[in-house]
């Protein structure tokens, strides 16, 4: 196969799938794709930027050509999706998805008979903002991309996807499927069930008038950030990983049970190691926005207490056509180096704010 020469499906078109169709038009010019959306909307944005070359309304006789078809509908529509297609798959094509759990749809490429064309597929790259409207190119990049191989793929297979992958700018990642299922519980399934459980007891927790909320900035919103993804979503990932989960589950709250005992005993060293065992293991981490929770792209900035002062950065960034994610006032600075909060999209807006504010005064702290 010919990259030049390259088609590919698309059965869902939603942030992630427009996000590699986007990726594979860049890359690859030439490259014929094909979506399919319960979404029309997203369908006809697509083909106005040229995104896609067709769409269809049903799956059907059109994906009969490609090399690749990516399953990038919910998860809930993996198994309809993929009886529909079996019937126009050639065998040469390779079926891949984009779910954040594998062992799932393995199972059913299995019951299938379609052990010989899967590669699962986890772009561990996302955004609060949904939908094919949101999706862009850069989004994978520098992202780990984990395949997980069914076993009857041939080995050139894997190697042909891994390099198409890494022509797409992101990072791939090679696992068994179990291994993925176990590792993201770890990494981005509990957080997120944890991030939820600290947001619940601050608002079970909180006085009428609030007080918890107002002040829950500086560190406690950093931790919740994730919180705010969404629900049905990770209702999804909790139901069909929820095996690992609950073994984390049980080993995080066991973690939880012999701190609070040690600080129950006033274990002076045994609280101090808890910290510095976290902290030294935190600090070895690469700092990156390649792991499945993405990182916050944000600065804060010393700025006088004048009208004005906010208005006057946000114009100047904007002259500048640099977009602003999200911006305000920190009110609580704790571990906060500055007094105005702002949110970026991306690391390259970072920079730019910082070369363009710097010469006019202003003091930049970027947020690690």
């Amino acid at each position: 196969m010919k990259n030049e020469n390259l088609t590919c499906g698309f059965i869902g078109l939603g942030l992630i799938g427009g996000s590699i169709a986007k990726a594979l038009r860049q890359t690859y010019p030439d490259a014929a794709l094909i979506g399919y959306d319960t979404n029309t909307q997203s369908l006809q944005l697509a083909l106005r930027e040229g995104v896609l070359n067709a769409s269809v309304e049903e799956i059907g006789e059109e994906f009969r050509d490609c090399d690749y078809i990516f399953l990038c509908a919910p998860v809930s529509c993996n198994a309809q999706n993929l009886e529909k297609v079996k019937a126009f798959l050639s065998p040469q094509c390779l079926l891949t998805d984009v779910g954040s759990v594998k062992t799932d749809i393995h199972s059913h490429i299995e019951a299938l008979g379609l052990d010989g064309q899967f590669i699962g597929g986890h772009p561990m790259a996302g955004s609060e903002r949904t939908g094919y409207l949101n999706a862009r190119a850069l989004l994978l990049e520098n992202a780990y991309y984990i395949l997980t191989p069914a076993p009857g793929v041939p080995a050139e297979k894997i190697s042909a996807y891994r390099d198409l992958v890494s022509s797409l700018g992101a990072i791939p990642l090679v696992l068994s499927c179990d291994e993925h299922d176990y590792v993201t519980a770890a990494v981005s399934h509990l957080p997120h069930v944890i991030a939820s459980s600290l947001v619940n007891l601050i608002r079970s927790s909180d006085s009428r008038d609030g007080i918890m909320k107002m002040i829950a900035a500086g560190g406690f919103k950093d931790i919740t950030r994730i919180a705010s993804s969404s629900p049905a979503m990770w209702q999804q990932i909790c139901l069909t990983n929820a095996e690992n989960i609950d073994a984390l589950l049980d080993a995080y709250i066991a973690s939880l049970k012999s701190i609070q005992e040690e600080i129950r005993s006033h274990s002076a060293s045994c609280v101090y190691d808890f910290f510095e065992q976290a902290r030294l293991y935190r600090d070895s981490f690469i700092n990156a926005s390649s792991g499945p929770i993405k990182k916050s792209y944000a600065v804060s900035i010393e700025i006088a207490d004048e009208p004005g002062a906010l208005a006057s950065i946000a114009t100047i960034l904007a002259l500048n056509n640099i977009s602003i994610k999200n911006i305000g006032i920190l009110h609580n600075r704790e571990q906060q180096d500055g007094v105005l909060g702002i949110e970026f999209y991306d690391p390259e807006s970072i920079r730019e704010a910082r070369r363009i504010l710097t010469p006019k005064g202003y003091v930049v702290h970027e947020k690690s």
